[in-house]
């Protein structure tokens, strides 16, 4: 398998660090969750309840950005939200052969797993802030979307069967 970096993309409560975590695993790779790269300052700001602009997140994607480009092989998943498309272009000109795996939902089912998510600093409330922010990717863009309510072992079957049929 050559380099492979790729980001499981969606709004907060999608599933991101779950999924990407097994995929990671499935696919041998490393994982980083993006929530980790963010600064204290901003995350005290989204546990307030406030949205970041995309100015506050600019540092943030370059510290996620730098993260892939600097990968080893065989390569690194990534749990970003990556809402919308300038902010997956940050990522892909760091990583150019970059594939995106997009978990999508309909917004009450976020909702339901954000209102059981225990420890995380983004808060319920965001959830419309993110969903209003959300870009989905574009025919264009390296990557596809999944139904974030399939069952997990089936997401990510069919994400790393896609995903090592673009190593192919």
């Amino acid at each position: 398998m050559r380099l492979c970096r790729v980001v499981v993309m969606g709004p907060s409560g999608v599933g991101k660090t779950h999924i990407g975590a097994a995929l990671a695993t499935e696919l041998g790779l490393r994982f980083v969750d993006a929530d980790d790269l963010h600064s204290a300052a901003a995350i005290e700001w989204m546990r307030a309840g406030n949205a970041l602009s995309d100015d506050d997140r600019a540092p943030w994607l370059a510290r996620v950005a730098r993260a892939l480009a600097d990968a080893p092989p065989p390569g690194l998943v990534v749990a970003c939200s990556a809402l919308k498309r300038a902010y997956r272009d940050t990522l892909c000109a760091a990583a150019p052969d970059l594939f995106f795996v997009e978990l999508d939902a309909p917004a009450e089912v976020i909702a339901a797993r954000l209102e059981w998510r225990d420890g995380h600093f983004m808060p319920p409330t965001q959830l419309a802030h993110q969903l209003a922010t959300l870009e989905h990717l574009e025919a264009e863009e390296n990557g596809f979307r999944l139904d974030a309510t399939w069952p997990d072992d089936e997401l990510v079957a069919v994400a790393s069967e896609l995903v090592r049929a673009i190593d192919q």
